[in-house]
């Protein structure tokens, strides 16, 4: 479910901690480093990175950071930005970061939960079951899975999307069979510009929380080893992705049961899973578990 986000006081950033800016100097440029990278690889520009912050910072101080009651004037965000009074008054109002996912991800990531996570359409062990295009009665089908999460759509205009995009396969028996495309958004793919932007910010979000409050509000840890021969990264990088994908699986399931009982509302949760590998070497303390991102 997608949802707005909240505007409660209970939600407004907590006072700045003593030398935080300077603390986070170090983290926000290792942060920073890879999405600098992307930039730079995808033609964005310093100046076009520059403008986009300033309009964040403006942003997020009228919209995040107003004091309950009061009228946030352009020199209070002007105060809290750094940013001139003149070029906060010609930036704000320009509408809060869009969060909604565009309709055609939003429908693809329905139906493929739906198929890994209802008992009618998985097998024995939770594996997605090839299905006909059509059933008679109450037979798992292809058509009967699209039109359980929507009748807006025609079931054979998704297929043959999914068709184009490899997200899908069909098989000897004329079956439908999902296909591990179907996890990673690929190629030029717009949807995985989507998922860049929504996975990372909720994991930055839940990180910056926990360092905010006064204690951890969201689970967000990371077992980590370093000074690894670069087969047993390897290794141990491919049965993370077995572990990985087993527990995003079982928590789609619980969470799509649960969701079928569920009365609704303007809420929103995000189960992520990351892995990261690489091949040079970093400050070492030995080897190493158990600790937070």
């Amino acid at each position: 479910m997608n949802s707005k986000p909240g505007s409660k006081a209970a939600d407004k950033p907590a006072a700045p901690q003593p030398n935080a800016a300077a603390k986070l100097h170090a983290p926000l440029a290792r942060l920073l480093r890879p999405l600098v990278r992307l930039c730079i690889r995808s033609g964005m520009t310093f100046p076009a990175l520059a403008q986009l912050l300033r309009e964040l910072f403006v942003n997020v101080a009228e919209h995040d950071f107003a004091l309950e009651g009061k009228e946030q004037t352009d020199s209070r965000v002007s105060l809290l930005t750094g940013i001139h009074r003149k070029e906060v008054s010609r930036l704000r109002g320009a509408g809060a970061p869009v969060h909604e996912a565009p309709a055609a991800v939003s429908l693809t990531s329905a139906v493929i939960a739906r198929w890994l996570a209802a008992p009618e359409f998985t097998d024995a062990k939770g594996e997605p079951l090839p299905l006909p295009r059509t059933a008679a009665g109450e037979a798992p089908s292809f058509e009967q899975l699209v039109a359980s999460v929507t009748k807006d759509v025609r079931p054979r205009a998704v297929l043959d999307e999914w068709l184009d995009r490899e997200l899908v396969t069909i098989n000897g028996d004329d079956e439908i069979e999902l296909v591990e495309a179907a996890f990673v958004p690929r190629g030029e793919d717009d949807s995985k510009w989507h998922y860049l932007g929504r996975n990372l910010h909720d994991h930055i979000a839940a990180a910056a929380e926990n360092v905010s409050g006064p204690a951890p509000r969201f689970l967000e840890r990371a077992v980590h080893y370093n000074g690894l021969s670069p087969k047993l990264a390897k290794r141990l990088e491919a049965r993370s992705r077995e572990l990985a994908m087993e527990a995003l699986k079982t928590a789609n399931r619980e969470a799509n049961r649960a969701l079928a009982k569920d009365k609704g509302g303007d809420a929103r949760w995000n189960f992520g899973i990351y892995i990261y590998c690489e091949d040079v070497e970093e400050e070492s303390d030995g080897s190493g578990e158990g600790g937070r991102s």
